[in-house]
């Protein structure tokens, strides 16, 4: 009992002080981030652009579909390119051009010889990165070479967003609709909002160096960085990793190797002591379980996953074909219909959705079930709070196709349409229905874990479990507010604020706090089933949630490396995102304690699938969180692979390898309740279980981890710009690997089936247990 309140105490101070450090970190993001003019002028006067301009350019942009159509500063969609390096490369090739054609009289720069070259190089680099920016008057003041450069450059791009015949060929490979941006001086603004990201990762923020230590004690002279911390690699303009990077990145593998030893010394410590004598029960716990009438609502919730499920692999097939056909699916003008920005919206989005529905309704499942109690008017707020998930899914997508297919307006995009943001895409309204949703679900899993949380079991009784259920409220209430975090923003609010209240939605939201919740979900699972000690499962979660945290909180910062974020910002998110990796470094353990838990008993043949799931579940927690995650979180490596394919290789094989198979996991166990009374077709599990493993598996080796690393070495010898060019990605090669995706597709799509055909089946063609020899 001390033991547990010692744990709490750390917990809760661990909480305050990384929040109070993440917090600081924001308003020091804030500070830093790269100003937005009044306006931008030519050395002799002439008004280039307003903020005006900038500000309708990026409204214009996020209801094309923002990030979700190539990329800004490193964030969004991979056929396309990253806008910002691919304009600030662009302007850069534009002035030195002009240039060789004044002083030598050449048509390229490239062709002039080498000393004059690097000449003009050192002049392109003073004046890029030179800060003209005059915070008195909120003026940029460029001179009349670079605006007719950025002119040049801004009719390409009116060219691209619009039908013009002569970018058509880009437009098929960038997977851009024809008429993207149909009105023109919608275009035009988009070039205001295109050139400014360009300016802010390419311009010296004043005052601040990539260096840690000053010139004075290291000896050589500080070197400036731009606003995004020299991102992205530009060899034009000396855009490379600033020392800070090389320092940080070192220390973040320190970081990783002191953590695992310390856990290790935990586990060796811990585990030593010896567990007292524990008896399994003779037979299922849960085999008598009441089901109670808001339990069996929850049935449709699983339904709704597989639904949403099924509907975002096929969106997934349809944004990965339109990556080798940019426009057309076999002889099909696709994108007239669904442009890439929308199938690739959807599928992300659905990927949040199916996975969060599964832990909704697992929550709604698990509450009455450990109480044993059913509150007045529940079933109606489970069905009521169903409704309303079908709605804003509905809604929220319908607006966003409105929205890209520029149908909506600018005026009303925000809060109905597209906001652009990947994985926060959908418009303020719908954001806000659900938010109330969610506080819904709080409180209906909050009434029905009352008496647990009061410390009485569903027999009247004291509850041992009380403390793993006061964690699964706690996280339960975290979910519910938390994603008050995707409110923190206007429509126009800076970009760098964004970053900082948008990763706080997909790195705290969905990697934090769910990550919590399912894993006292499990334990609560296991205590239930008799196959772990209370005391021990309540101290262990409470463990385990301080290892993950201690990272967890302030390894958000390592997303905001390259949004216009001070050096101290880019250490602290090097330092804590290490740390992140420290707990799955030990994944084995607990991957071999849930397999000897599925061996303790004969009966727990009952729950074999959903236990390898949960296997499966440790295995990609190594493999996808752990290694690839590990992979692109240094600021150095991350400096060179942001939105590169070995980006999505992470995203794959941890959004889905860890919390696709959890959620998957948690309904079949909720299954076992529903229809635990039925006949399980375990060889359609087998199917279901082997095909997503392997058809993952095969994704990921096949085509984004090979096109991932030719990417970075493009990155490397060439800058970021080439390795997300159509020059690079319409490749044979690249063709090819995009290709060999089918075949990881086709297995993990007949997974999905038959983990349908499986559900479905219990309703449609159930067996009882007893009718079968």
């Amino acid at each position: 009992m001390e033991n547990t309140r010692k744990l709490w105490i750390a917990l809760a101070t661990l909480l305050i002080v990384s929040f109070s450090v993440l917090l600081w970190a924001g308003t020091e993001i804030f500070r830093a981030a790269p100003p937005v003019p009044e306006q931008v002028v030519a050395d002799n006067g002439a008004v280039v652009f307003t903020r005006a301009d900038i500000e309708k350019g990026r409204q214009v942009w996020q209801s094309m579909g923002g990030m979700q159509l190539g990329s800004i500063w490193g964030h969004g969609g991979y056929v396309a390119p990253d806008w910002s390096a691919d304009w600030l490369h662009r302007e850069a090739v534009q002035l030195l051009d002009l240039w060789a054609r004044a002083d030598g009289g050449m048509a390229t720069w490239d062709l002039l010889p080498d000393e004059e070259k690097e000449a003009l190089r050192g002049r392109l680099k003073r004046e890029m990165r030179t800060n003209t920016y005059d915070a008195a008057t909120g003026t940029i003041t460029l001179s009349r070479d670079r605006v007719a450069a950025l002119s040049n450059v801004a009719a390409h791009y009116e060219s691209l967003f619009g039908n013009d015949p002569a970018t058509a060929e880009l437009r098929e490979a960038y997977a851009m609709k024809e008429g993207t941006v149909p009105d023109a001086d919608h275009r035009r603004a988009l070039t205001a909002f295109f050139w400014w990201t360009a300016w802010a990762a390419g311009t010296e923020r004043p005052g601040d160096s990539g260096d840690t230590l000053s010139p004075e004690q290291s000896g050589v002279q500080s070197k400036v960085v731009t606003y995004t911390n020299n991102w992205p690699s530009e060899p034009l303009i000396d855009n490379v990793p600033p020392p800070s990077m090389w320092v940080w990145s070192a220390f973040s593998v320190l970081f990783l190797i002191l953590g695992i030893a310390i856990l290790g010394w935990h586990h060796a410590v811990s585990h030593g002591r010896g567990e007292p004598e524990h008896t399994v029960p003779a037979r299922d716990p849960f085999a008598g379980l009441r089901i109670t009438p808001s339990m069996a609502a929850t049935a449709k919730y699983f339904w709704l996953v597989l639904a949403l499920f099924l509907v975002q692999i096929l969106l997934g097939a349809i944004t990965a074909h339109y990556q080798v056909e940019g426009q057309v699916a076999y002889g099909y003008a696709l994108s007239e219909v669904l442009p890439y920005s929308i199938t690739r919206t959807w599928h992300t989005q659905l990927a949040v959705l199916w996975i969060a529905v599964a832990w909704l309704g697992t929550g709604l499942y698990i509450a009455p079930a450990l109480s044993g109690h059913e509150p007045k008017f529940q079933r109606f707020g489970v069905n009521f709070l169903f409704v309303s998930l079908i709605v804003i899914v509905v809604g929220s997508f319908a607006g966003q196709w409105l929205a890209v297919m520029q149908k909506l307006g600018l005026d009303n995009n925000f809060w109905f349409g597209h906001q652009g943001w990947e994985y926060a895409d959908m418009g303020r309204f719908w954001q806000w229905y659900l938010f109330i949703g969610l506080i819904l679900w709080l409180v209906l899993v909050g009434r029905a874990l009352w008496p647990v949380l009061m410390g009485r079991g569903a027999d009247g009784k004291a509850s041992e479990s009380r403390h793993i259920v006061g964690l699964l409220f706690l996280s339960t209430v975290c979910i519910g507010l938390f994603f008050a975090s995707a409110l923190m923003w206007g429509e126009h609010t800076h970009i760098s604020e964004v970053e900082y209240w948008r990763w706080w939605l997909v790195h705290l939201w969905v990697e934090g706090f769910f990550e919590v919740f399912a894993t006292a979900v499990m334990a609560l699972i296991f205590t239930r089933l008799g196959l772990i000690r209370t005391d021990t499962a309540t101290v262990a979660v409470l463990f385990a949630t301080i290892v993950f945290m201690a990272g967890g909180v302030l390894g958000t910062l390592h997303h905001l490396y390259f949004v216009g974020t001070p050096t101290a910002v880019v250490a602290l998110g090097a330092s804590f995102s290490a740390l992140e990796v420290v707990p799955l470094a030990y994944i084995g353990f607990e991957a071999y304690h849930t397999w000897k838990l599925g061996k303790a008993t004969p009966w727990m043949e009952r729950y074999r699938w959903p236990i390898l799931f949960f296997l499966a579940v440790s295995f990609w927690n190594l493999v996808g969180a752990g290694l690839f995650g590990f992979l692109i979180n240094p600021p150095l490596s991350l400096y060179f692979m942001q939105g590169l394919n070995l980006t999505p290789l992470h995203g794959h094989t941890a959004l889905f390898g860890v919390y696709g198979m959890l959620g998957i996991a948690l309904v079949l166990f909720c299954m076992r309740g529903l229809r635990g009374h039925l006949r399980w077709n375990t060889g359609a599990l087998k199917v279901a279980f082997w095909a997503l493993n392997i058809g993952l598996a095969l994704m990921a080796l096949l085509t984004l981890l090979p096109l991932g690393t030719m990417q970075l070495l493009a990155a490397i010898e060439h800058g970021y710009w080439y390795a997300r060019s159509a020059e690079f990605m319409q490749k044979p090669i690249v063709d090819l690997l995009v290709w060999m995706r089918v075949p990881g597709d086709t297995i993990f799509s007949v997974g999905a089936l038959a983990l349908a055909w499986f559900i479905l089946r219990l309703w449609i063609k159930p067996h009882k247990e007893k009718d079968i020899e």
